[in-house]
């Protein structure tokens, strides 16, 4: 392990513990198939279109390792957040996540979907099977989540009211297929749907947050979006807009806690210190880091 993180699960834990949590609730965090993985990386290594700059990935180890170090930080549940790029890979995906969560037990069983013919059968299977939460990514995927491909694996969403992680803002690159209109579409078809938006849907976080007044199963999650890195990679002047705060203040129990490691640029124990300089009180930060996803989760959780 490298030496800026040698020291820093100490770090972490004293976060949590002088919160009195039993830990964090960690909702943003990647573990792939090992190909899958490899081709992830070197787009953020060559700075690629959806990248859109340098993204040094800190965390740069085996998944055994990064493992533990979660483990150290202290963080008691986290997904995988596998996400489909073209149709044909939902499927291994699925079956990868499938068996590292069985055989981790901080792993929530995190599967994803594509537009596609078969969606609502595999979606409509999973659901019944267990699964705790979805992933789609829209950048990535290159589709609106309104698809009509997708109709009736909403409706087996909203009525079951499994959480979906949704990377539909436009950082770091915007896309055709990213920003508020498609989520907004999709809501007000499925009103129920559980959906938690990443990286608070920056850079149209004001925008995400209007919808979540909306709609109360829109969830935001915190990775990335409340630093410097995330939305303006030339002038370096990212990072929630002040206005904003009174907002994330008011939707104290829809906002969760979420890191996108293990592709950070910076360290882990930094990003929860940016989350509390935002100055919205101790009983905010145990919302976001640990009770939100409680509620949000469900019995998946048990009684930790």
């Amino acid at each position: 392990m490298t030496e800026p993180v040698a020291d820093e699960a100490a770090q972490v834990r004293a976060f949590w513990q002088r919160l009195g949590l039993p830990g964090l609730m960690d909702l943003h965090v990647h573990f792939l198939p090992p190909p899958i993985e490899r081709a992830v990386w070197r787009e953020f290594d060559t700075g690629g279109e959806l990248i859109g700059r340098d993204w040094p990935i800190l965390y740069r180890f085996d998944a055994d390792v990064r493992l533990q170090l979660l483990r150290d930080f202290g963080v008691q549940r986290f997904p995988t957040l596998p996400y489909a790029h073209k149709p044909g890979v939902a499927g291994f995906l699925n079956d990868w996540s499938r068996a590292f969560a069985a055989e981790v037990p901080e792993a929530l069983w995190t599967a994803t979907f594509y537009p596609e013919a078969d969606a609502p059968s595999y979606v409509e299977a999973l659901v019944r099977e267990g699964v705790e939460v979805f992933k789609v990514h829209s950048q990535v995927g290159g589709f609106h989540v309104d698809d009509p491909q997708l109709d009736d694996v909403w409706g087996v969403l909203e009525d079951s009211r499994t959480p979906v992680v949704a990377h539909v803002g436009s950082g770091p690159v915007g896309t055709p297929y990213t920003g508020p209109d498609a989520l907004a579409r999709l809501l007000a078809r499925f009103p129920r749907l559980q959906v938690v938006v990443a990286h608070l849907g920056a850079p149209e976080t004001a925008d995400f947050l209007e919808l979540a007044d909306r709609h109360e199963g829109v969830h935001l999650d915190t990775s990335m979006a409340l630093t410097p890195f995330f939305t303006d990679p030339v002038g370096g002047h990212g990072g929630l807009a002040p206005d904003l705060r009174p907002r994330l203040a008011d939707l104290q129990e829809r906002v969760v806690y979420g890191s996108d490691f293990p592709t950070l640029p910076f360290r882990y124990v930094d990003q929860l210190g940016w989350i509390a300089d935002l100055g919205l009180g101790d009983d905010w930060l145990r919302d976001v880091c640990w009770h939100n996803a409680q509620r949000l989760l469900g019995q998946s959780l048990g009684n930790a």
